[in-house]
């Protein structure tokens, strides 16, 4: 762009224009005019006078006004101050690269050398193109038989050569034929079980036990284990432990996909124990293990914390979780249970209602035909025995109790330890 200078002469008026509060015209330009308005305008305004801000000002001027970058203004400038004008210093050759020597068609030729020869060291592959020429006479090897070893590195990074040994496969899906992708499905029935694992934490590269909190679907009874491991030797004989505390049958247990539950010792254990649906979460569907990950975070943490608990104290806090406070939470706790209803889109949500909050014990209770649920050598006069022996506030007292026995037990083996 060429700028229309007849009002630009004084140092105020460029300050101006470069602020943006002066009106300036523009037309096209090539190259040889823009040179010419630069050495007129360094004239006209008496570059060599002028102060160093003065001069940032002129610089950022004739860059906005010819396009052409600050830097190459400071090169023409330069240029104008030594000779007293300003010429295009490009020769008339503008530089041809160097002819390549070895040709795409060379350089897929050897691809295909080192895709059936394993890609040998370059030595090798230099006397593999050297015979194939001077012994085999093969004419397409003219070129790379005298190739240098290092060039042939040089050949193998260019990117004719990658396009010719990559090859793009799909990622194939790693397909476990064990469980059935499929969220819970209990229509309103007690048995259908949700699982999932808390870690306690890692201190100085050391992992801490493993709880296990397994909670139905429909009365949200919640049974929690310790484990030193998650490996199949103690997460199965701990699972069968939990599954048999329900006083109801189980008939579906859904896990997230973790390797742990995912296996074939749980779901050899799930058919020793008839339990007949075995479903595990689909992707992109993080609402269908929800239940149980709510009640990790507002169960399991709150009465065992964030804190790191080492393996060794598995079995205290295991028999603290089966015989206190599990029974605590199904018989004492009250939970809030979700009345579904259709809004006027037609959408399905959720309230919760004061009449709908109660223990997962009163709510298995209150379900139809509720003794049909149990299992044979269960009742509800057996279980009433366990639920009102003692208030739910005589109820926390103990297990807030037992909580302190715990864990000042494995502060006291920590200090003991250290």
């Amino acid at each position: 762009m060429t700028l229309q200078t007849h009002r630009l002469h004084t140092m105020e008026q460029v300050r101006a224009f470069v602020e943006g509060n002066e009106a300036v015209d523009y037309k096209h330009q090539d190259r040889a005019s823009a040179y010419a308005f630069v050495s007129e305008l360094l004239g006209r305004l008496r570059y060599r006078t002028l102060g160093k801000r003065d001069k940032g000002t002129v610089r950022h001027f004739l860059s906005r006004t010819t396009g052409i970058s600050v830097v190459q203004i400071d090169r023409l400038i330069r240029q104008w101050r030594e000779t007293g004008r300003i010429k295009d210093r490009r020769g008339g050759n503008r530089g041809r690269p160097f002819e390549r020597r070895y040709t795409p068609a060379d350089i897929r030729l050897l691809a295909t050398v080192d895709e059936a020869f394993g890609q040998m060291s370059g030595l090798a592959t230099c006397e593999l193109l050297r015979r194939q020429r001077e012994v085999f006479d093969d004419a397409r090897f003219e070129r790379l038989a005298g190739i240098s070893s290092s060039h042939v590195y040089n050949l193998r990074a260019s990117k004719t050569y990658v396009a010719k040994r990559t090859v793009w496969t799909k990622t194939r899906a790693a397909t476990v034929s064990i469980a059935l992708r499929a969220a819970p499905d209990p229509q309103g029935m007690p048995g259908h079980l949700r699982v999932d694992t808390v870690h306690q934490g890692d201190r100085d590269g050391v992992k801490g036990l493993y709880l296990i909190n397994v909670v139905d679907e429909v009365t949200q009874y919640e049974y929690v284990g310790a484990v030193p491991g998650i490996s199949e030797r103690f997460l199965v004989p701990l699972l069968e432990a939990l599954l048999s505390q329900f006083p109801f049958a189980v008939a579906a247990f859904h896990a997230d996909n973790g390797s742990e539950y995912i296996n074939h010792r749980v779901a050899n254990l799930l058919n020793k124990l008839h339990i007949q649906k075995f479903t595990k979460s689909r992707a992109r569907h993080s609402n269908d293990n929800a239940l149980v990950e709510g009640k990790n975070a507002h169960v399991v943490r709150k009465w065992f914390g964030h804190d790191h608990i080492p393996q060794r104290f598995a079995g205290i806090v295991n028999e603290f979780a089966l015989c206190e406070l599990s029974p605590f939470l199904n018989y004492h706790r009250p939970c809030l249970f979700a009345t579904e209803y259709r809004d006027k889109g037609g959408k399905v949500r959720r309230k919760y209602r004061r009449q709908d909050v109660t223990t997962p014990y009163d709510k298995l209770k209150s379900l139809p035909d509720a003794q049909c649920y149990l299992k044979d050598d269960t009742s509800f006069d057996e279980l009433d025995l366990l639920a009102y022996a003692m208030s739910d506030l005589d109820a926390v007292t103990r297990v807030n109790d037992a909580r302190r026995d715990l864990f000042n037990a494995i502060d006291a083996g920590l200090h003991h330890a250290a």
